[in-house]
């Protein structure tokens, strides 16, 4: 390893320091505050018992998510989609990625003919917030089944999440691999990469690109890595957040 310094003083492989409070919302099935450093992201979970009309009496769930940052989640103000009339290209791919993350742990058939709509609104941007999204995103996910099964609406022994699912940004910055790239690193990265990662440790989904000068098979080896150790790492977190009382 490289004696390189970042910015906020972490270590090349550590996370930004990481905090999930579930039951942020008080109308919502499931929710999630999560913070990855100065990024933050709410998560809502809608269930709804009923699945769109083209899965009707199949026996099955669907799970879908919806992406988009508020107007001052950055430096400067940017303008509402719903204003603008179109929703830009950069949300529709954030919403799928978040979407199929969720659904690659997700047991459709044991969900029923429910559906789950997860909700991820970016509250204030510093790098990362896609990433930030899948990992509270699972949080919420999980509290809203188990208010479906409370209601009887999902089959008490029914195991509709099988594993967990997080996400974490990798990047090369000044010729170093590192973890979970802030903003003031993500935009100097000659590579960024986001990688999404079950508990088990099994890839869903690697998005990578070479922003300045292209990357080899070690660099990219060692960009997986740390991808998949810091999920680890999450999944600890998303763990012991599920784990306490929503009422302490």
């Amino acid at each position: 390893m490289t004696d390189i310094t970042r910015a906020d003083g972490r270590a090349l492989d550590q996370l930004r320091p990481v905090t999930i409070e579930r039951g942020w919302s008080a109308h919502a099935e499931g929710s999630a505050l999560i913070s990855f450093g100065n990024t933050r992201v709410l998560c809502t979970a809608s269930f709804t018992n009923g699945v769109p009309r083209w899965l009707t009496g199949k026996g099955k769930g669907w799970v879908t998510a919806e992406y988009a940052m508020l107007p001052r989640a950055t430096n400067s103000r940017n303008d509402r989609e719903s204003i603008k009339g179109k929703v830009g290209g950069r949300t529709h791919e954030i919403s799928r990625l978040i979407g199929r993350a969720l659904r690659a742990v997700v047991d459709t058939k044991a969900l029923g003919e429910n559906t789950i709509v997860i909700d991820c609104d970016v509250l204030q941007a510093d790098g990362g917030t896609r990433t930030a999204a899948i990992t509270g995103a699972y949080v919420a996910l999980a509290d809203a089944i188990e208010w479906g099964r409370r209601k009887k609406f999902i089959a008490q022994r029914s195991e509709v999440l099988f594993d967990s699912v997080s996400a974490i940004s990798v990047g090369i910055v000044d010729q170093t691999p590192m973890l979970d790239l802030a903003y003031v690193e993500d935009v100097r990265a000659e590579t960024d990469m986001n990688v999404v990662v079950t508990g088990r440790g099994l890839f869903v989904e690697v998005q990578g690109t070479a922003e300045g000068a292209p990357f080899d098979k070690a660099e990219l080896d060692r960009l997986l890595e740390l991808g998949v150790n810091g999920c680890g790492d999450l999944r600890d977190i998303q763990t012991a957040a599920l784990e306490a009382s929503l009422e302490g």
